[in-house]
This record gives C-alpha cells, sequence and structure tokens, in this order.
C-alpha cells in the first residue's frame, strides 16, 4: 500500500510541475516576440477567415518539452 500511494504522490508532483511549467509559459508567452511568429508557422487570411497553423513552434516547444522530461526522468 506504501509503495502505491508512494506512486501516486510522484504522479501528483509531475503534474503539478507541469502545471508550473504551462502557467509560465502563458505569462511569459505573451512577452516573448518571436513564438508563434517563426518560419515554418502557417498564417492565411481571408475575408472573413483567419487560419493560424504553428508548425514550426509547436516542433520547438515539443523538443524542449522532451528533452525537459528526458532529464526529470
Amino acid at each position: 500500500m506504501d509503495n502505491f500511494l508512494g506512486g501516486i504522490g510522484k504522479i501528483f508532483i509531475i503534474i503539478g510541475i507541469i502545471f508550473i511549467i504551462l502557467g509560465a509559459f502563458f505569462v511569459v508567452g505573451g512577452r516573448i516576440p518571436w513564438l508563434g511568429k517563426l518560419p515554418g508557422d502557417i498564417y492565411i487570411k481571408k475575408e472573413g477567415v483567419q487560419i493560424y497553423i504553428p508548425i514550426t513552434t509547436s516542433i520547438i516547444i515539443s523538443l524542449i518539452l522532451t528533452l525537459l522530461f528526458r532529464l526529470l526522468r
């Protein structure tokens, strides 16, 4: 039973760290001028329609999170 509760405790700590990182990203994300405007991000604007697909930004964020999780593991 102690091992089970210890495992749940670790999961809650990891989830908490993820929420802290996401919160910091939302607070600081608007202040980073290049975030979301990288080459490879697709932005289409036509009459009454705007489509934004952040391909490059998503790849960079994915790489950063992958490295972070690998280091924490």
